[in-house]
């Protein structure tokens, strides 16, 4: 094993010791899996190939800078994902808007009429958004009124009919007289966001979840937050703080090869050079892994994994030799650029200004060469940043997430699997898995709570007093 301080036991002292549980993957699910279980006196071991824990959202070095391999944003209605940096001491690092307040630039628009703002007063929903959506201007007055009409459709619908997952939701907006331009300016400037799908590629079920949660469920629901520290500092220096502290002993570096069920009831997992016996384990691996560690008879439908889709996330990171941003982030219209962000200060830079560019639903774009990248997006930020026509471009590279999230196309809703297998003591966890959310930091984090609600509850151990309140999704 990687993390010789921490010899492995045999197993007659591990069944002295009390009930063991083996954790499968650090990512999110995986570490709030490990902490929720050891918190409720489970002695837990995680293993986690890669040599950091994050899954999907972490960092790396370029030379002096930090860099998150991708924007990664949270909403105050994200009540796991706010537990989790609770639990972390992290809180404080990635703090929420006081008010949701998200400016917009279309490039389309002239000079000094360019910019509009969506957000939000101090009022009970939905007139809290009331006065953001009159005065939009990117869209028509006869455009605004139709979102109205379309948002208060939307919050009449039932998130609980499963009816929803097999329609679009391109085509639900075009029904409610939505336009080809409202689709744009609104409700795929959020959507492709949170979703990672234009509105025509995603299943209604989930966009409405989105957009009943976080727009027309609480005043504060959309308040955005974010890291303002490097992702690492928060998912793997002190989620492995905050594992340590719980007595979790954690591996990296260290790929689980089996998972077989003994005849004892208790389970094998199969590492090189050891045998982790445990009483539950919790896989919090993707979709794929998943299917491939599965005992058979575990699922009555494995195959069911393989028909998940994924959908890619590209980034553009470019470093300006000054500062041409004025906005911790904006959104674009009329261009191929999305979300951009200023990450000059969490990347450690000491002069000039690092912005990155969140592409999601990136499917034409994912393989393209940096070459062609940088030919396409310099022009696009100095059409939208006029301080970026004369600066330098110091460094421009991209990263590439081309498995980012399961694709949140019609249908997916019956593919996913909840928490409990069929076999005794085996347990699923990640994004991807039925919390009714789509693949966000706060459905990893559901997830987790729900494989360590269901092992708790198999292995008798009851539900630490401070998990916050989740039912386990169907």
């Amino acid at each position: 094993m990687s993390d010789a301080q921490q010899p492995a036991l045999p197993a007659d002292a591990t069944a002295a010791a009390g009930r063991h549980a083996v954790v499968v993957g650090g990512g999110l699910a995986g570490v709030t899996a490990a902490l929720a279980l050891a918190d409720a006196g489970v002695r837990v071991t995680l293993v986690e190939g890669r040599p950091r824990l994050g899954g999907l959202a972490f960092s790396f070095q370029r030379g002096d800078l930090t860099v998150d391999n991708g924007q990664h944003v949270y909403l105050r209605c994200c009540t796991a994902y706010r537990w989790f940096l609770d639990r972390i001491e992290g809180s404080a690092l990635a703090p929420l808007q006081d008010r949701l307040d998200v400016p917009v630039l279309d490039v389309d628009r002239p000079a000094g009429r360019r910019l509009g703002r969506l957000r939000r007063d101090a009022l009970p929903v939905p007139l809290h958004l009331g006065r953001s959506l009159a005065t939009y201007p990117h869209l028509s007055l006869a455009e605004r009124a139709a979102v109205g009409r379309a948002a208060l459709a939307l919050s009449r619908l039932d998130l609980a009919d499963p009816a929803l997952d097999t329609q679009d939701f391109g085509s639900w907006l075009a029904a409610h007289g939505q336009s080809a331009r409202a689709i744009e300016a609104l409700w795929d400037l959020v959507g492709v966001a949170t979703l990672n799908a234009v509105a025509g590629d995603a299943s209604l079920g989930l966009a409405a979840m989105v957009f009943k949660t976080g727009l027309l469920s609480d005043p504060g629901a959309a308040d955005i937050g974010w890291a303002h520290v490097p992702l690492g500092e928060l998912h793997d220096r002190l989620a492995r703080k905050a594992l340590d502290s719980a007595g979790v002993r954690t591996e990296v570096r260290t790929r689980v090869t089996s998972v077989s069920s003994n005849d004892n009831g208790r389970w094998s997992v199969q590492v090189p050079g050891e045998t982790l016996q445990a009483d539950a384990v919790v896989l919090a691996v993707p979709q794929r892994e998943t299917y491939d560690l599965l005992p058979p008879g575990a699922l009555d439908a494995p195959g069911q994994l393989l028909e998940i889709g994924t959908a890619p996330i590209l980034n553009v990171h470019v470093v300006y030799d000054r500062k041409v941003l004025d906005k911790p982030f904006f959104a674009g219209l009329g261009t191929p650029v999305q979300w951009v962000f200023d990450r000059t200060a969490a990347s450690g830079l000491r002069a000039g200004q690092y912005l990155a560019l969140s592409q999601s639903a990136a499917q034409d774009e994912i393989d393209e060469p940096v070459a062609v990248l940088r030919e396409r997006y310099l022009p696009e930020l100095e059409r939208l940043l006029p301080l970026a026509r004369g600066a330098d471009v110091r460094d421009f590279f991209v990263t590439r997430e081309r498995t980012a999230t399961f694709a949140p196309t019609p249908g997916v809703g019956r593919l996913r699997p909840g928490a409990r297998t069929r076999a005794p003591g085996l347990y699923l966890a990640g994004a991807w898995t039925a919390t009714g959310w789509p693949a966000t930091m706060e459905s990893a984090v559901r997830s987790g709570v729900s494989a360590a609600d269901a092992a708790l509850s198999a292995l008798g151990r009851p539900r630490p007093h401070h998990l916050f309140a989740l039912e386990e999704a169907a």
